[in-house]
């Protein structure tokens, strides 16, 4: 019976001999980590308290887009511009929302024509945006991080 449980026993022995372990230090865990994750993407996306309870990703884009857009729309209304000739052109606010929620107008690109009709549209633009409520910035893996976004704004007058 003994030499039987010996037998039993001696290939695991024989088998942990071999088994080895290799300490990984936490910067190369990190730098593996960072290599694998998908930096253009987003856990969940910026979120005004309107949209904060969507889960689906591309409807919460959608809320804070469209959020974003009749924001600024409704600020530009009340400015009552005077044009000179109809306008139907298209603006492209680039959005920074930072890892704290604070909103910054990276760059906007207007036609030169829009700017000629609509000299204070920049001002206006960047006024409206300041004037934004209250936003939770996107997550990434559980982490506040910055985002950017690239808006077209419809500008219609006539």
């Amino acid at each position: 019976m003994r030499k039987i449980l010996l037998l039993l026993i001696f290939p695991f022995l024989v088998c942990c001999k071999n088994f080895e372990t290799k300490k990984i230090s936490s910067e190369e865990v990190f730098n593996q980590e960072t290599k694998s994750l998908n930096w253009k993407e987003v856990d969940e996306y910026p979120a005004f308290e309107n949209c904060k309870n969507i889960t689906e990703l591309e409807k919460a884009r959608d809320c804070f887009e469209s959020t974003v857009a009749n924001s600024i729309y409704a600020y530009l209304v009340k400015q009552q511009p005077i044009v000179t000739q109809s306008i139907d052109d298209t603006l492209f606010l680039y959005l920074e929302i930072s890892k704290s929620g604070k909103p910054v107008v990276d760059s906007i690109r207007v036609d030169s024509i829009i700017t000629y009709q609509l000299p204070e549209l920049d001002k206006w633009v960047r006024q409206s945006v300041d004037s934004l409520p209250k936003i939770y910035p996107a997550i990434k893996r559980g982490i506040p991080v910055s985002s950017v976004f690239k808006m077209p704004i419809i500008i219609k007058a006539e």
